[in-house]
C-alpha cells in the first residue's frame, strides 16, 4: 500500500533554504540528527513568516512533524515553505524538507511539518500582522 507521502514527486511551496548535511550533524548510526533537520525547517519557516508578517517573529509551536526518510551525509537538504494560515498575531507555515542524494539524484521528501510563529513588536510583545 502506498501513501500520499510516498507518491509525492514535487515539493509544495517556495524553495527557502538549501544546505549540505555534514558529518558533524550525524548520530552514531551515521544518519543526520532529526533535530538538525527540524532546526533547518524552523529557520526556513521563520524566513517565510518574517516576509509575510513584515517584521520580527518567534516560533511558538510545531503543530505537526513527520519524519519520512533519513538524511545522510552529503545530502543537499532543500526546505520549501508556504503560508498555511494567517491569524491576528500568528502565522502558520507549512514546511517540507526534500533531499538530493549525492547532490545529483531526483528529490526525495524526507520531512514535513507545520510551524506556528507569533509576530513581535520592538518591545518583544505580540503585535498584529498587517494585511
Amino acid at each position: 500500500m502506498t501513501t500520499d507521502l510516498e507518491t509525492e514527486t514535487e515539493p509544495k511551496g517556495a524553495l527557502t533554504i538549501r544546505t549540505l548535511a555534514m558529518p558533524a550533524d550525524t548520530n552514531p548510526a551515521g544518519d543526520i540528527f532529526g533535530g538538525w533537520v527540524m532546526s533547518q525547517m524552523d529557520i526556513a519557516g521563520a524566513i517565510a513568516a518574517v516576509e509575510h508578517a513584515k517584521g520580527r517573529v518567534a516560533t511558538v509551536a510545531v503543530e505537526a512533524m513527520s519524519f519520512i526518510a533519513p538524511v545522510k551525509i552529503g545530502d543537499v537538504l532543500c526546505v520549501y515553505t508556504s503560508v498555511d494560515r494567517i491569524g491576528t498575531t500568528s502565522i502558520t507555515i507549512a514546511i517540507e524538507a526534500w533531499i538530493r542524494r549525492n547532490r545529483i539524484e531526483d528529490r526525495v521528501k524526507v520531512t514535513s511539518g507545520r510551524f506556528v510563529y507569533v509576530a513581535l513588536g520592538d518591545d518583544g510583545k505580540k503585535r498584529v500582522i498587517p494585511y
